[in-house]
């Protein structure tokens, strides 16, 4: 196997890299790269009890009796990594270091207790610290219960709902509708009505005077309800008659629903006034 020479500069095609477009075979003897290029934190904490809590919560220790030689210690590594880099964001951090320091020695000065009314002078430093400690994870867990609650914009969107008046629109009643309509109530008539063959007088003025009676009672009343299968096939030819010139002289309205729907019939606004002055009345 032959090997290149020392020294000697590689083939275009193996450059391991281009700088500005042009081949890089090794690197430059003058390239700086700064201490602090990359810097990757694992830990970030909102303040120092948050920090004081983590340390704790690590380890195990019991908050109510805190070994402050090894908090203090861990503690003060931490915030000597931080005042290194951010020395406003250390400032808070050198605060409670301080604190800690207090309490650590003021728990290495020998403890003589002469009197009994002097519990006070010689309470645990350790006291306040805790009670800090213990107020601060209670708000913090209750902060963390009330950002898990729906949030409205961030977890849902209130329904918006707008309503929209619409005028109802009736589809258009055409004649071979009516006429259906009629050749039913025929087919009806037949199945009840007796065998019977006699004249009687109907007038079809009458009929239109009592359909509008009839019709004063109810705002709307079905087109089959006007006839009466009592009285057999001629008084109901009268009575669609009277029907029909109700509605030529615009005193009712006849009204559909929809396609294949029953007919429904109602006076018109002004009809009982105009029927009043109509000359069939």
């Amino acid at each position: 196997m032959n090997r290149a020479p020392e020294g000697a500069v590689p083939a275009p095609d193996t450059a391991g890299a281009r700088l500005y477009g042009a081949p890089l075979f090794k690197l430059p003897r003058d390239l700086y790269i700064p201490p602090d290029a990359l810097e990757v934190f694992f830990e970030t904490f909102e303040g120092p009890l948050d920090l004081l809590l983590y340390l704790i919560r690590r380890q195990n220790f019991n908050v109510l009796d805190i070994p402050m030689t090894e908090l203090t210690c861990q503690y003060l590594e931490y915030v000597e990594r931080i005042r290194a880099r951010n020395l406003e964001l250390a400032a808070e951090y050198l605060l409670m270091a301080a604190l800690l320091i207090e309490i650590k020695s003021r728990l290495l000065l020998p403890f003589k207790k002469e009197n009994a009314d002097a519990d006070e002078d010689h309470a645990d430093p350790r006291a306040e610290l805790v009670r800090r400690l213990l107020e601060y994870e209670r708000i913090r867990c209750a902060a963390r219960a009330i950002d898990a609650l729906p949030c409205l914009g961030r977890d849902f969107l209130r329904a918006a709902a707008h309503a929209r008046k619409l005028a109802p629109r009736w589809p258009e009643v055409r004649l071979e509708e009516i006429y259906a309509a009629w050749a039913d109530v025929l087919r009806r008539a037949k199945r009840v009505e007796p065998h019977s063959i006699h004249r009687e007088a109907l007038s079809v003025r009458e009929t239109m005077s009592a359909i509008v009676r009839i019709l004063r009672s109810a705002r709307w009343m079905e087109f089959t309800e006007l006839f009466d299968p009592g009285r057999g096939v001629p008084m109901k030819v009268v009575s669609f008659i009277a029907i029909l010139e109700l509605a030529r002289v615009a005193l009712i309205e006849i009204t559909q629903a929809e396609p294949f729907a029953p007919l429904y019939v109602r006076l018109m606004d002004e009809s009982e006034t105009l029927f009043e002055n109509h000359p069939y009345h």
